[in-house]
């Protein structure tokens, strides 16, 4: 029982954040019947079962009957971002604008690396702000980032570990 309650809640406060996130023209009935969900999942949890399934599957109805209209309404409103008819020349423009665009984001990215890294050195100086929980996430951090690496090289020699095949 513990476990299912533990979905429930899971779902519910998944729900309450993808209505917060999306809005809409439902998003005040189905913020309040979230909620609703939400609160009566922490207060009670295990009497209430069957009327939380009830309320979650209102919930869902309502996204299932309005979610198309809602999709509708969005593409109707951000059709100045879709671009007709889609072709090769389309495409082509839209990545040289998108390189052109990422290539001008460099210099900021480039200051916000230096930022970081001296914040880094500042944060390594001062011992007494370097606790357990900054240093597991540190190695956590470094062991990711080799393991993307080692990841990396080995599907760059084609999947071997060896070596590469010339």
């Amino acid at each position: 029982m513990a476990s299912s309650f533990q979905q429930f809640q899971t779902k519910t406060i998944q729900l309450s954040r993808l209505v917060t996130k999306n809005g809409g023209p439902y998003y005040k009935e189905m913020k309040e019947r979230a909620i609703q969900v939400s609160q009566l999942v922490t207060k009670n949890g295990g009497p209430y079962c069957r009327e939380l399934m009830e309320r979650a599957i209102q919930v869902s109805q309502l996204v299932t009957k309005n979610g198309g209209s809602y999709y509708r309404e969005l593409m109707e409103r951000n059709k100045t971002y879709i671009k007709e008819p889609s072709s090769v020349e389309t495409c082509q423009l839209l990545a040289k604008q998108l390189f052109y665009t990422r290539l001008a984001s460099i210099p900021r990215r480039y200051e916000a690396f230096w930022k970081e890294l001296d914040s880094l050195k500042e944060l390594l100086k001062t011992k007494e702000a370097w606790n357990i929980e900054n240093a597991s996430m540190a190695a956590l951090i470094g062991v990711e980032c080799y393991a993307w690496f080692f990841g990396g090289e080995i599907i760059g020699r084609g999947f071997t570990i060896t070596g590469y095949h010339v």
